[in-house]
């Protein structure tokens, strides 16, 4: 014994707070999942969210093993919605360049004589991404 407990008496100790942290994560797996569902009737959420309140444990397992599979998919499709927001963001920050693009415009610039050939083979090469020449 050290201080009144015994290795055990924490062991046991970790293992509940361990299982109430997985409820916890499960309950709010399954609330979100109820909220992200637009083909449950309103109704049918409140049921569930009434029935996570009075029998939460019994609650929880039932609709983890009837709409789990569900579950799973709705998690996907938002996965792939936030995906394709965020690559759809990035294409339109960074923009369509193209290095051909890039350099028809500093020829422009040169035939009409606002930049150098120095400053034209700068651009270019930064548009194709080689180190500057000279």
């Amino acid at each position: 014994m050290v201080n009144g407990t015994d290795f055990w008496g924490v062991m046991w100790s970790i293992f509940w707070v361990f299982a109430f942290v997985a409820y916890v994560f499960a309950l709010f797996a399954v609330i979100s999942d109820l909220f992200r569902d637009h083909k449950l009737n309103g109704w049918w959420k409140a049921v569930w969210i009434v029935f996570l309140v009075l029998v939460p444990f019994l609650t929880l397992l039932v609709y983890l093993i009837a709409r789990g599979p569900g579950m799973q998919e709705r998690a996907r499709q938002e996965a792939e919605a936030r995906h394709s927001a965020a690559d759809a963001y990035i294409r339109h920050v960074a923009g369509t360049r193209a290095p051909a693009d890039e350099i028809m415009k500093a020829k422009a610039l040169l035939d009409a004589g606002t930049i150098t050939t120095a400053e034209y083979e700068t651009i270019k090469s930064h548009a194709l991404r080689l180190p500057p020449a000279g």
